[in-house]
C-alpha cells in the first residue's frame, strides 16, 4: 500500500528539535525523514510551512508570510509543503508573496495556524487566504485542538470555528488538522455537515515507539477519538499523517491503521490526499 504523509514538518523550530531529541528519538533531518518514509512505503510527505526568527519563539509574531521548509536549503522530489501564514505579517504585500509562490510546482496548498495566533478561521484578516486558494484550488490546512505551546489560546482552535469558514467558502476545500483533538465529537460534525471538510489524523501521540504503543492500547485514551470516527462514519474523508518529527513513522502508521477499518485504508493513507490536494499527483503518479 503507497501513503502519503499528509503532515510533517522540515524547519528549524526549537521545540522540533528538542522533541526529536527527547521524545521521539528521530533524526530530525532530511536524510532522516527519508529513510523512514524508504523503510514505510510512503511516496510522499506534505510539509507545513513554519518559522520562527528566534530560538523557541513559535508562535513568533515577527516571521514573515509566507512560512515555508527551512531546515532544508532544497526539496527532495519525496517532500511538498504548504505555505505557513502569519496573520500579524498579511499585507499587501505579503499576499502578493503568497499567489508568487502558489505558482511554484512543489507548494500544493496553504496553512494556518489557530490557536497559535490569536485569530478565528473567520476573521477577515484571512480573506486574502481563502482567495487565492479558490483561484488556485488549493486546500487551506487549519491547526485545530490542543496547542504544542502553552502560549496557544484554545478558543480560536476550537474546530467548531471552522464551520463558519466552510460555509461561507464553499469552493474550498479545508483540512481539520488534528481532527481538533482532544474536541474530536465536535470536529465530526465540522466534517460530518460539511463537504468540503476534510480532517488529518496527525498529531494525536507525542513520543518514542515504546510510547506510541503504550498509547495505542490504552483502553481509555482514544476511546473518544473511536467514538468520532465512528459517529462522523466518512472513513473516506480523513488522511493519515504523523505531524514528524513528534512520533516515529513506523509506530504511527500502526496506530492509524487499528482505529480505521481495513476497507478504509487505502482511502485514509493515499487516496482522500489525492482528493485534498490535487497538486500532489503529479508528484507520485
Amino acid at each position: 500500500m503507497k501513503i502519503i504523509d499528509a503532515h510533517m514538518h522540515l524547519s528549524r523550530i526549537e521545540e522540533f528539535k528538542r522533541t526529536a531529541a527527547e521524545k521521539s528519538f528521530v533524526d530530525y533531518s532530511v536524510t532522516g525523514i527519508l529513510e523512514e518514509y524508504a523503510e514505510n512505503g510512503v511516496v510522499l510527505g506534505i510539509g507545513m510551512g513554519l518559522t520562527e526568527t528566534k530560538p523557541f519563539g513559535f508562535p513568533d509574531a515577527e516571521a514573515v508570510t509566507p512560512m515555508g521548509l527551512d531546515l532544508t536549503d532544497g526539496l527532495p522530489p519525496k517532500l511538498v509543503y504548504c505555505l505557513g501564514v502569519n496573520p500579524y505579517k498579511l499585507d499587501q504585500a505579503a499576499v502578493a508573496r503568497l499567489e508568487e509562490d502558489l505558482k511554484k510546482p512543489n507548494v500544493v496548498g496553504l496553512k494556518i495556524y489557530l490557536g497559535y495566533y490569536p485569530f478565528y478561521a473567520y476573521d477577515s484578516v484571512y480573506d486574502p487566504v481563502y482567495e487565492l486558494a479558490a483561484t488556485y484550488q488549493v486546500p487551506v490546512v487549519f491547526h485545530s485542538g490542543d496547542t504544542y505551546s502553552e502560549r496557544g489560546l484554545l478558543k480560536y482552535s476550537h474546530p467548531l470555528t471552522l464551520d463558519e469558514v466552510a460555509v461561507k467558502h464553499r469552493d474550498v476545500n479545508f483540512m481539520m488538522a488534528h481532527f481538533g483533538d482532544p474536541w474530536v465529537l465536535d470536529g465530526a460534525e465540522v466534517v460530518y455537515k460539511n463537504r468540503n471538510m476534510f480532517a488529518d489524523l496527525s498529531g494525536l501521540i507525542v513520543g518514542d515507539a515504546d510510547n506510541c504503543q503504550r498509547m495505542k492500547d490504552s483502553p481509555l485514551v482514544f476511546a473518544h477519538l473511536r467514538q468520532a470516527l465512528a459517529y462522523c462514519d466518512h472513513y473516506d474523508k480523513f488522511l493519515f499523517g504523523t505531524d514528524w518529527p513528534l512520533a516515529p513513522v513506523k509506530p504511527y502508521i500502526q496506530f492509524v491503521q487499528e482505529l480505521i477499518p481495513a476497507e478504509f485504508h487505502e482511502d485514509v493513507f493515499y487516496k482522500t490526499a489525492l482528493k485534498v490536494f490535487p497538486r500532489v499527483k503529479s508528484f507520485v503518479e
